[in-house]
């Protein structure tokens, strides 16, 4: 990339800056004739050109939405080659508020920097109108690329925008539309970049599909990368739409949960034309019903089972702690090292001085006094009547507890050793209260299978005991 600037030390027009997913290479020279600065940056690896690989290569390719580093992270993860973000879910996310052109261009770039800075897969940024007029969509454009964005999505809705697949969309004049995309690619050029400019039109539904059609041969013509009609109706128009401007990739928006674009698998999407195909809700979506899946369970006195969320060893991996840790130690010096050892003398010896009994008072580091807490220690401590062995008779037993929702969907299925009863509070707090100890005691003659409590919480859940 060629970036000129007088010697005198003015900086360049456009901000140079590097992500995880782009690196430059840059030289500088002096040109004594012209006394002006040459700098010529040269991409090594950069995320729009890989785009545009992927552009060029067979086959359909699909790019899950994200709103956040995380979930661009968990994207990059599941080995998807690159991923969009959406406008809708960040609306959501960071303001809780619906995708009405209530977000700023500023909190666009900021989020989709925390986004391209978290991944080295290929992002294309949600760029909405590109907040104004055609000057406004050169900033944007540049702001986006400073920001790493391998890709921009620009509409052409009036402001304030509205989302898509929802009402009250207006678009602006044809030819203003078209403007803004010469702008677009002005700005790519002025630039030096390879951002990939995607060129969507929302007049499907504001005007008609024949509007729609026209648009798209001209942002072609305008120098659009990839082409885009969101909220097209049918199969028969979306085919339509692939037969515009042939040599240009066509983008496809499969809205999850009730669009008006009907959805397609990708192999459909393929035979039909186009190159790519964006899944904007399917992140956001679940995310907000396992929320209120959890919270529901947390309000009803329990928590979310196993299967619901990851481990806390996954969660460490997958934000990586374990790589920072491996990492941490090739900076680690001699003092963190020695202030290591001071403190662990430190607490040594504090923990000496509370030792009441002086034969315990110094055991050594090596050798740890380890207390083994058996079932019987538990039980006698706790149960004035310690002759009779947590693990004899109906004790020797099992406790199966079984929750289902009011949904019919099974929430928990455990089953605890008699003996541990004392823990199953712990477990499902609403049988707080509940005499299970004297129930046992009355079903010691029982077999296996007996009912011993049957109701339903104040969540409307059903709780079940049964003793087996």
């Amino acid at each position: 990339m060629e970036v000129s600037a007088i010697s005198s030390g003015c900086v360049p027009r456009f901000p140079l800056s590097t992500t995880s997913s782009s690196f430059l290479r840059c030289s500088v020279s002096l040109l004594r004739s012209s006394k002006s600065l040459s700098i010529t940056c040269e991409a090594a690896s950069s995320s729009a050109k890989v785009l545009r690989r992927i552009l060029d290569s067979p086959g359909v390719h699909q790019g899950p939405a994200c709103f956040d580093a995380l979930s661009a992270k968990l994207v990059q993860n599941a080995g998807f080659q690159f991923c969009f973000t959406s406008g809708f879910s960040i609306s959501a996310a960071r303001l809780a508020l619906p995708d009405t052109g209530l977000l700023s261009y500023g909190e666009m770039v900021d989020q989709g920097q925390l986004i391209t800075h978290a991944v080295s897969i290929p992002v294309i940024g949600d760029a909405d109108n590109g907040y104004g007029n055609a000057m406004n969509v050169k900033r944007t454009l540049n702001g986006y690329i400073s920001a790493g964005f391998a890709g921009i999505i620009l509409e052409d809705q009036v402001s304030p925008k509205a989302c898509g697949h929802t009402r009250g969309r207006k678009v602006v004049s044809r030819e203003e539309a078209v403007m803004k995309v010469r702008a677009a690619v002005d700005a790519r050029r002025e630039s030096g970049s390879d951002i990939v400019i995607v060129a969507r039109t929302d007049s499907r539904q504001a005007v008609s599909f024949d509007e729609a059609l026209l648009r798209s041969r001209a942002f072609a013509d305008a120098g659009a990368d990839v082409l885009f009609i969101d909220a097209l109706a049918s199969r028969e128009e979306m085919k339509a739409f692939c037969e515009v401007s042939p040599l240009v990739p066509k983008m496809a928006n499969m809205l999850e949960g009730g669009g008006k674009t009907p959805i397609l698998n990708p192999f459909e999407l393929e035979e039909i034309g186009f190159k790519i195909v964006a899944y904007p809700l399917s992140l956001i979506g679940v995310s907000i019903r396992a929320m209120q899946d959890s919270l529901t369970a947390i309000k009803g006195g329990r928590i979310p089972p196993p299967g619901s969320m990851p481990s806390f060893e996954e969660m460490k991996d997958i934000l990586g702690f374990n790589a920072y840790y491996e990492e941490e130690k090739r900076y680690a010096t001699s003092t963190s090292q020695q202030l290591s050892k001071t403190d662990s003398s430190n607490l040594y010896n504090m923990q000496q001085r509370d030792q009441v009994d002086t034969e315990q008072t110094s055991p050594s580091l090596k050798d740890p006094i380890v207390e083994v807490i058996t079932p019987d220690d538990v039980y006698n401590k706790y149960h004035a009547d310690s002759s009779r062995g947590p693990f004899s008779g109906i004790w020797s037993r099992t406790l199966r507890v079984k929750i289902t929702g009011r949904d019919g969907f099974e929430k928990l299925d455990l089953r605890i050793p008699a003996g541990f009863l004392d823990g199953i509070t712990n477990i499902v707090p609403a049988l707080g209260g509940v005499n299970i100890k004297e129930l046992l005691d009355d079903a010691a003659e029982e077999i296996g299978g007996k009912l011993l409590l049957d109701f339903s919480d104040r969540m409307g859940d059903r709780i079940q005991v049964f003793l087996e």
